[in-house]
């Protein structure tokens, strides 16, 4: 899998094209590096870049585009709506695909230490590379942005990473991390009462007593002469778009003013969009695999599902990779079922191996919806638990919301249970009947669904622990137990079939 890193850096400029495409080239004449958008904004007086390649180059690329940017910038005559304290006011490295975080958090350190080093500015680590859990927060490293910084940043705790204790003449401080992708949005509003903006803004952020990964400011809008709530989203799976928006358009009608439209700023996960779309079109049923470009580019799915396995989030996780264990030993029966057929002398066998292979290919597909459903039904979970609790109405309704989920993420990792047992079935007939050649792919098959069966009801388990409908609970218990039965038994019997090759699972 080739290494690829994403680079966002912030430039205060956005009104000069000659200078944001002088900065632009730096990153353009670098091999290996692919520009994929700037998105330059007058009323903040800032351009977000974005780029991509492997980490050498686009380690190179960033250094090369904050020197351009030293050169082209005097933050002494820069004024402008967004909060900024340097030329290159951050540069966030991101994994995309085959890098890990940690590997991220190297290249900040050695690009902040160059930067600092070669240019004289004074560099702060955010996000993964904080140094202390006081700079995680790009507000909390930027507060008082370059004017106020200029007098604070001798102070014991305002000291810089790397660079100097005093900020550059002209080029101001930067930031340099490493973190997960993010999403930036704005929702510009029907005022131009910025006092309203900014209670709309306080609303939403997390700092605020609003909603989690969220930061939000309250700015004007010069060539509109509106206001707008500035976003950043910093987790989208825990706090997706549209909830974001939904409070901000309440507050704002609160306010006696709407949200007349909004924008994103640079690029977006298709996957923060698709949960808003889901949420806005109250698509029932709605599986990604209806999106024909993901059909398209299916040989890329589980590369995709994997990396978000491993992000710095809890869904997908168990449940999810559970299924996806079921649709493995599917595909395994699956071809054992066709190898078996392709065989002259397995002929009296291919109208019974044609039925384990449809089933196989139905299961497949019912794994794969499973997937899905698992994630959004832990989603649904973590929405319930942070509806308002303030009135007795409000703690009712969560308190409903809550129970609801809870057994709506029973469902799915039972649906799992139940597709393992149904599947296993299957064992005896491939050990029978099927190609003799292929024993350990049915071995591991049946071993990819025990594990499958086991993990989906470690989920079941968990769940049924908190949900208070006792009959329910009951009942589920009694059944997940008559599956497990069911499934120890196929599993002993498929073990005695293969011990009998001289072969273990």
């Amino acid at each position: 899998m080739p290494k690829v890193v994403e680079c966002v850096p912030n430039f205060s400029e956005g009104r000069r094209s000659e200078v944001i495409e002088a900065i632009l080239d730096e990153i353009r004449a670098v091999q290996g590096c692919k520009l994929l958008d700037a998105a330059p904004d007058a009323d903040h007086n800032r351009v977000v870049v974005t780029f991509i390649g492997e980490p050498p180059a686009v380690e190179e690329a960033a250094f090369r585009a904050c020197k351009r940017a030293t050169a082209l910038i005097d933050m002494e005559q820069h004024h402008g709506e967004h909060p900024r304290m340097g030329a290159t006011d951050v540069v966030p490295f991101i994994p995309l695909s085959g890098v890990e975080m940690d590997e991220c958090v190297q290249m900040s350190r050695r690009v902040g230490r160059r930067i600092a080093d070669e240019l004289g500015i004074p560099v702060y680590l955010y996000a993964e590379s904080a140094t202390t859990p006081a700079r995680c927060r790009l507000p909390d490293v930027r507060r008082g942005e370059y004017e106020g910084l200029k007098s604070a940043i001798a102070e014991p705790d305002r000291r810089p990473d790397f660079g100097p204790a005093r900020m550059h003449p002209t080029a101001g401080a930067t930031a340099v991390g490493a973190r997960p992708p993010l999403v930036a949005f704005n929702a510009n509003l029907s005022t131009g009462d910025i006092d309203r903006a900014r209670a709309a803004a306080r609303a939403v952020r997390e700092s605020s007593g609003g909603l989690v990964n969220v930061q939000a400011k309250g700015v004007t809008l010069e060539a509109t002469g509106r206001t707008q709530v500035t976003m950043n989203l910093t987790n989208y799976r825990k706090t997706p778009i549209h909830r974001a928006l939904e409070l901000v358009e309440r507050e704002a009608q609160r306010q006696g003013a709407t949200v007349t439209d909004t924008e994103l700023v640079g690029l977006v996960p298709l996957d923060a969009l698709l949960r808003s779309a889901r949420w806005y079109l109250k698509l029932k049923g709605f599986k990604r695999r209806q999106i024909i470009d993901f059909q398209f580019g299916e040989a890329g799915r589980l590369d995709r599902f994997v990396d978000e396995v491993a992000s710095p989030s809890p869904a997908p996780g168990g449940g999810a990779v559970s299924a996806m264990n079921g649709l493995m030993g599917s595909s395994l029966f699956a071809m054992v079922a066709r190898l078996t057929m392709t065989g002259k002398k397995y002929a009296a066998a291919h109208p019974l191996m044609a039925e384990v292979a449809e089933r196989a290919n139905a299961r497949m597909e019912g794994f794969r919806a499973l997937m899905e459903e698992d994630t959004e039904a832990y989603e649904a979970v973590a929405v319930a638990y942070k509806l308002p609790r303030e009135t007795e109405a409000e703690k009712a309704h969560r308190a409903e919301a809550i129970q609801a989920g809870l057994k709506a993420a029973v469902a799915a990792p039972l649906k799992t249970c139940r597709l393992c047992a149904e599947a296993l079935a299957d064992a005896g007939l491939l050990l029978e009947k099927g190609n003799p050649n292929a024993v350990t792919d049915v071995g591991v098959g049946v071993m990819l669904y025990e594990a499958g069966f086991k993990g989906a009801r470690l989920n079941v388990d968990i769940n049924l622990g908190t949900i208070q409908d006792a009959a329910f609970v009951e009942r589920t218990q009694a059944e997940v137990a008559k599956l497990q039965e069911k499934v120890d038994g196929l599993v002993a019997a498929a073990r005695e079939r293969i011990a009998a090759r001289g072969l273990r699972i």
